[in-house]
């Protein structure tokens, strides 16, 4: 294997590649929607005003490098048509798969984890993603979301959402 400087780093004392360019092996094994999501996860950071702060993994730059510096490697075409649709903000995969619906059925780009604000001024409803000019909150709701404590804030969530003036 070809490793550029950079593209192996120590991580808790293992020699590990970085995630851009364990990001652009994965490309030699997965189809573009699947690239796009794991792209979305290295890159994913909210900021400190989020209630789940995250810091990302890897920046979209960093994926582009990895790209441009392997020209020739297996997988790299798929890379390269993944990278325009890869976004900070999705939390999962099935959350860049929604996103990728919306755009597959000719809808805009929506604003991913859009803070909505109380009436003091104060984030309050962080939805998955966001139709900001309309007012539309989309939520993802996975498996877990079957479950009684969070379908019950799952209700909450939305009746928040709707007293701020948002369809979810």
């Amino acid at each position: 294997m070809d490793f550029r400087p950079g593209e192996v780093i120590f991580l808790d004392g293992v020699r590990v590649t970085s995630p851009a360019r364990t990001w652009l092996d994965l490309a030699q094994l997965m189809g573009v929607d699947e690239i796009i999501a794991a792209g979305d996860s290295v890159v994913c950071s909210h900021g400190d005003d989020h209630p789940v702060p995250r810091v990302p993994l890897g920046t979209i730059e960093e994926l582009k490098a990895a790209v441009a510096a392997h020209p020739g490697m297996r997988g790299v075409r798929k890379a390269r048509l993944a990278l325009d649709l890869v976004r900070v903000g999705a939390d999962s995969r099935q959350e860049t798969r929604m996103r990728l619906a919306l755009l597959d059925a000719g809808l805009p780009e929506p604003v991913l984890n859009y803070g909505i604000f109380n009436g003091w001024g104060m984030a309050a409803v962080w939805p998955d993603a966001a139709y900001v000019r309309e007012k539309i909150a989309l939520q993802y709701d996975g498996g877990h979301h079957g479950e009684v404590h969070q379908y019950h804030r799952d209700i909450r969530r939305q009746a928040l959402t709707e007293r701020l003036g948002w369809r979810d």
